[in-house]
Parts: C-alpha cells; sequence; structure tokens
C-alpha cells in the first residue's frame, strides 16, 4: 500500500511500486487531466508537482511519491498562482490542440512560485522541457508575463 497525499487529500493505492505515477492517477485516480506523451519525460505532457517541484510522473515510480505531496493539473484552481496562469492562458488563448498545455501550466506555475518576475530567459528555460507541436511558445510566454503582473498587483 502507498500512501501520499493527492491534490489536498490522502490517498492509498495498492499498486506494484514500480508503476509510473502517471498511471497511477490516469489510470487508479481518475486524474487525466496529466497527459501521456512520449513516455521518456522528453515532452512535458505529463508535469505534475511534488512537494511543489514538477517533475515528469510518465518515469517517476510510485514508490517515490510515498509520504509525499503530488499536485497535478486538477488542482490548479485552488491554488492562486494556478489561477493566475490558467486565466492568463485563455486571456492570451494560448490553446490550439491543448494536449500539452496542463503540463505547460503545472511547469509555469512551478517557475512563477520560484521566481515571481520572470525574464524571457526565464520563461524559456522553465519550460523548455514541455513540448508544443502546435508552436504556440510565443503566446505561452505572454501568458506567463501576464499572469506574473497579476499576482504582482
Amino acid at each position: 500500500m502507498i500512501e501520499f497525499e493527492l491534490n489536498g487529500r490522502r490517498v492509498a493505492l495498492s499498486a506494484d511500486p514500480a508503476t509510473p505515477l502517471l498511471w497511477a492517477l490516469r489510470d487508479h485516480l481518475a486524474m487525466t487531466g496529466t497527459k501521456f506523451g512520449c513516455g521518456m519525460a522528453l515532452c512535458g505532457a505529463c508535469t505534475v508537482h511534488l512537494d511543489g517541484a514538477a517533475i515528469r510522473s510518465c518515469v517517476t515510480p510510485l514508490s517515490a511519491v510515498a509520504g509525499r505531496k503530488v499536485r497535478t493539473i486538477e488542482a490548479m484552481e485552488d491554488d492562486a498562482v494556478g489561477r493566475a496562469v490558467q486565466k492568463a492562458w485563455i486571456e492570451h488563448d494560448v490553446v490550439q490542440c491543448g494536449y500539452c498545455q496542463s503540463g505547460q501550466i503545472m511547469s509555469a506555475v512551478e517557475l512563477l512560485k520560484r521566481t515571481p518576475q520572470p525574464s524571457d530567459e526565464d520563461i524559456v528555460a522553465a519550460l523548455s522541457g514541455n513540448l508544443c507541436r502546435c508552436g504556440t511558445y510565443q503566446r505561452i510566454k505572454a501568458a506567463v508575463h501576464a499572469a506574473a503582473r497579476e499576482l504582482a498587483a
């Protein structure tokens, strides 16, 4: 039995400890906002927060989260930074296909918590592991700046 906190509530799973966190979230806990992309931590679609740090859930074994705090895209509406980022995403019309966006948002939230007023270079570096096949990178950057401005106000 592996116990951890998921989006503010304690959960316990009876699953193989080697199961990737992504599949535990999606298949056992119905957290389908976290997406499968590449399965090798290269695209960022599966990004979640583990104790506040953005991680790739497709390569993180379930055993690694025992006793820790996991937050998914589903929890971002309960987070001031998450709400600001989601609002900016809508205002800047970031989403095209949308597949990568939960991972993009999770990385952007972690960045803004670490660096409240990021430079363009900070944004590019923090989100460099999140791929967007639609190429909305300029809108993503603008949305991160907009969220930073809103949070500073």
